[in-house]
């Protein structure tokens, strides 16, 4: 049934990716802002074992509890509707930055990194 090859496929798509070892790493994993504290500027870093396709296929998100994470920036440095200009990404091959300027309260979330990646011509 179709339920079921989209579910092998899934799976196989999984195995595939977690035997090519893309690594990647956030940093820093925690940062914690005490209430009161001023914070002018935050930089989050997302190291990738193997180089990305280019700028094209890099992006970050933000999951506020008890919500789907949203796209902030795509394609590295791009804003994506909404998102408010104290966000900016930044970065090439293997690192890359999201900044914040000027942080505010309602920033508080999850912050994750987004890569794909070309080994051996299959996509991951």
């Amino acid at each position: 049934t179709q339920d079921t090859t989209t579910t092998m496929n899934n799976i196989i798509i999984l195995i595939w990716t977690l035997a090519l070892c893309i690594q990647v790493t956030q940093d820093p994993e925690i940062k914690s802002i005490k209430q009161g504290e001023t914070v002018t500027i935050i930089r989050i870093n997302c190291k990738t074992s193997s180089s990305v396709c280019g700028g094209d296929y890099f992006h970050w998100y933000l999951q506020k509890p008890g919500e789907a994470p949203k796209l902030l920036i795509y394609q590295t440095s791009n804003r994506y509707t909404g998102t408010p200009s104290r966000f900016s990404g930044s970065g090439s091959g293997t690192d890359f930055t999201l900044t914040i300027s000027g942080v505010q309260t309602e920033d508080t979330g999850d912050y994750y990194c987004q890569s794909y990646h070309s080994i051996n011509s299959k996509a991951v």
